[in-house]
């Protein structure tokens, strides 16, 4: 049985409904945290994806050992051609090596609960259905040279991008459950008082309106899209070098 490499951020981290769409589809998940010491494989051999999904911390915290081990190893993953699907934090430790920079929004703004997106007209771009989707964040990401936007949207304009053959970034979390939805707020209440946060009674209206859309997205995506991209060569012939681009952080103001 193949596997999935799921890269986590916190102990109690789960992968959701990524998860649960792999496992019904015959793939054992391969989950590592590396916050908590677990190490990240050196060869990607006996893997089919790579998906590292969100946390707490910043993409700029090189400080953190376990997050500059994560910048120094997506080369790897962009080398052998496995497919790599960033989500939130992996989308932007995807876009710093890649040599953009990831900082918060101008007016400190945030988006946390459904936020509508607008997929771009861009050669076979499978966002090409998604209309609104889950968020939590403060951070976002420039666009990577090279790569390609495939939706955007009206506070952070970069939602999701694609580079090369069959790596991944995407702001928003397909991942989300009810129950996410519900723990995560929960453990940090006062967020949904931070400027761009969304009551509550929204995030379960969002949830209400708009998850059957994105289930149905996320199912076609991984299996019959992205799953499918790593067969062959490395996601793009820049990919040797992506470690020496990395983005600096932001200036301090």
């Amino acid at each position: 049985m193949e596997k999935v490499l799921v890269v986590v951020h916190q102990e109690t981290s789960e992968p959701g409904l990524v998860g649960q769409v792999l496992q019904e589809s015959g793939y054992t998940l391969d989950i590592r945290c590396p916050a908590i010491g677990i190490e990240l494989p050196q060869t990607l051999e006996d893997h089919a994806g790579v998906v590292v999904f969100g946390g707490p911390m910043s993409a700029n915290d090189d400080d953190l050992p376990f997050i500059r081990a994560e910048l120094d190893w997506i080369p790897l993953v962009l080398n052998s051609g496995t497919p790599y699907l960033g989500i939130c934090l992996g989308a932007q430790l995807l876009a710093r090596v890649l040599g953009a920079k990831v900082m918060p929004h101008p007016q400190e703004l945030r988006e946390i609960g459904y936020v509508p997106i607008q997929p771009l007209p861009v050669a076979h771009n499978p966002l090409s259905d998604l209309t609104e989707v889950y968020q939590w964040h403060k951070e976002g990401f420039e666009l990577p040279s090279g790569a390609a936007l495939l939706a955007t949207g009206s506070v952070f304009p970069h939602q999701a991008f694609r580079y090369g053959k069959a790596a991944y970034g995407t702001q928003f979390h397909p991942e989300i459950t009810r129950a996410m939805i519900d723990r995560w707020i929960s453990k940090v209440p006062e967020q949904l008082e931070l400027p761009g946060a969304q009551p509550y009674d929204a995030h379960m209206q969002g949830f209400d309106r708009h998850a059957d859309n994105v289930e149905q997205w996320l199912r076609r995506f991984l299996v019959q899209d992205w799953l499918t991209l790593g067969q062959g060569c490395c996601n793009c012939p820049q990919a040797a070098l992506a470690g020496s681009k990395l983005g600096t952080k932001p200036a301090a103001t």
